[in-house]
């Protein structure tokens, strides 16, 4: 098993024709995904590759989505926590920002998940029925 860093993932989801280095790479990224070689996407890069497609390239959540719909979906890649991952993919799909969205979805065995001043995440949390729940703390 051969397990790939956030820039492998973004250069095969990513388009980056301007960028010289990055279409030579984005082949060697679609041989590699393609190859059929059992590879791991870890809990940690696929965050970071959200936040890579998100506000370098400027996916917006719905793109954001596919990427991981289709990731999840290749029968050579393991993706760590996959459950937690498509749970987070839709509270992000239904507002909440992807990362709290993944920290809340890895948290599903505890009681509740606090936080200080997040009124933002606690509301939209709310909203969605999320569990555990979300709560402030005075």
């Amino acid at each position: 098993m051969t397990s790939v860093d956030t820039n492998v993932l973004a250069r095969f989801y990513v388009d980056d024709p301007e960028d010289g280095e990055a279409t030579a790479q984005r082949e060697v990224a679609r041989r590699l995904l393609t190859s059929g070689d059992v590879l791991f996407v870890s809990v940690t890069v696929t965050l970071e590759l959200a936040w890579v497609v998100r506000a370098v390239y400027g996916f917006g959540i719905e793109d954001f989505a596919r990427v991981v719909d289709h990731l999840t979906r290749l029968p050579n890649v393991v993706v760590e926590d996959r459950a937690a991952v498509l749970a987070a993919t839709e509270l992000a799909r239904g507002g909440l920002d992807f990362a709290d969205a993944l920290h809340v979805a890895r948290s599903g065995h505890c009681g509740r998940f606090v936080t200080f001043d997040d009124r933002r995440l606690a509301r939209r949390a709310s909203r969605l029925s999320v569990v555990p729940p979300v709560e402030l703390l005075a």
